[in-house]
């Protein structure tokens, strides 16, 4: 049972199933993509093969503007793509969303009027490979505050700084990275700028050996007065400020979070499911499906899953169609992603116990299903600063209100 990806209307009382476009990843490239994550993880590589296939179908153009040689897609529209991919293969629909979610912040300012990022549709248009570089060790506010240095020169800026969790570290050609530029003790910015992989000063440190969502190769990366010129240079922002640019990029970076993990836990689900129906016991008559405690713990996983997909759709859709939330969209946001993790977590302990002793197996999909849905919880906004945002805007605090806490 793949994660569904339907929705239904109510037309004259009654409840009618509403046929989707058809998809653009096909049932035998999910099924390479499937045979070679194992491999992937096993030998702690890149998705190199998955990437071409995706390159060639224009995946990686998902959601840039025909206009620009994309396929146009929306929110909610490729959220459904994401979980059909992470169903099979989660590092690598991971991988690629770093990539799609730049293009959607683009698209979403470019549909609005706002024409200052057309450029990066038009390059990823052209083929150029975007990737993320926020993550910071001593920063848990990422993209509105910043570890590292942002020098205006005549052109640009010289940024320095050592970014983590560079996915696509094998292919990307632009990072997208943030900085502080302190040149005005008064008046500090945040420098959103776009570096490219051929600028002088970038040094890659592998070290990326980790838990799960191995093949995404989310290496270090390692900025020594980087000249960015000024025409790839996003956003000047205050520090903790967050204007459309950063809105679009928490609801589409997010947005895709929420949807991989909850794909990868309906996959988790499922393989326990089929294996309970193999299973038997000597004290059992039929297969171990019929066990009582095998049954409750099969609702427990579906009663974790059926929630989330429409939380998570919900998002999308009123992302996608303007909703006006106002200060409550980064409640929205946080907790459609916080809400999808922790219920994959809860899923695939399940799962794990549903599957007996050959669940701890390297070989088993479970195995690593399990360590790929822990990675959930780092990705941004880990389980602190969630309940810090939920809990000052249900209070009615300001979040930029200064001092943080006391």
């Amino acid at each position: 049972m793949a994660p569904r990806t339907g929705t239904h209307a109510l037309h004259g009382g009654v409840f009618v199933a509403i046929v989707e476009p058809k998809s653009i990843l096909t049932d035998e490239m999910l099924a390479r993509f499937a045979e070679r994550a194992p491999v992937y993880d096993r030998e702690n590589r890149f998705f190199s093969e998955d990437f071409e296939e995706l390159r060639q179908i224009g995946y990686l153009k998902l959601n840039i503007p025909r206009q620009f040689g994309g396929l146009g897609l929306n929110l909610v529209e490729t959220c459904r793509e994401q979980r059909r991919l992470a169903y099979r293969a989660p590092a690598t629909a991971l991988a690629v969303n770093m990539h799609i979610y730049w293009m959607g912040i683009a698209c979403d300012l470019w549909n609005a009027g706002d024409k200052s990022l057309q450029w990066m549709l038009e390059e990823g248009g052209a083929g150029e490979v975007f990737a993320a570089g926020h993550a910071e060790s001593g920063n848990d506010l990422p993209g509105l505050l910043s570890t590292s240095t942002a020098a205006r020169v005549d052109g640009g800026y010289k940024i320095s700084g050592h970014k983590m969790f560079s996915s696509l570290t094998p292919v990307w050609t632009r990072l997208g990275a943030h900085a502080m530029d302190h040149s005005d003790p008064t008046g500090p910015k945040v420098i959103h700028a776009f570096i490219p992989r051929d600028s002088q000063g970038i040094q890659v440190k592998e070290t990326w050996d980790t838990l799960g969502m191995r093949a995404t190769r989310s290496d270090d990366t390692i900025l020594t007065d980087v000249f960015v010129p000024d025409k790839y240079i996003a956003r000047k922002l205050p520090p903790g400020e967050l204007d459309a640019f950063l809105a679009s990029l928490f609801a589409w970076g997010l947005g895709g979070f929420c949807n991989i993990y909850y794909a990868a836990a309906c996959r988790a689900r499922d393989l326990a499911v089929e294996s309970a129906k193999k299973k038997t016991s000597l004290a059992v008559s039929r297969s171990m499906a019929y066990h009582p405690e095998i049954q409750h713990q099969a609702a427990e996983m579906t009663l974790a899953l059926e929630p989330v997909l429409p939380q998570i759709e919900s998002l999308a859709r009123e992302w996608t169609d303007g909703v006006d939330h106002g200060a409550w969209w980064p409640v929205k946001i946080v907790s459609a992603k916080y809400n999808a993790v922790e219920s994959a977590k809860k899923v695939i302990d399940i799962a794990l116990d549903m599957s007996g002793g050959a669940g701890m197996y390297k070989a088993s999909e479970l195995e690593r299903l399990y360590r790929d849905i822990r990675c959930g919880g780092f990705h941004p906004a880990n389980s602190a600063l969630v309940h810090e945002i939920v809990g000052k805007t249900t209070l009615g605090i300001d979040l930029g209100e200064q001092p943080r806490w006391g």
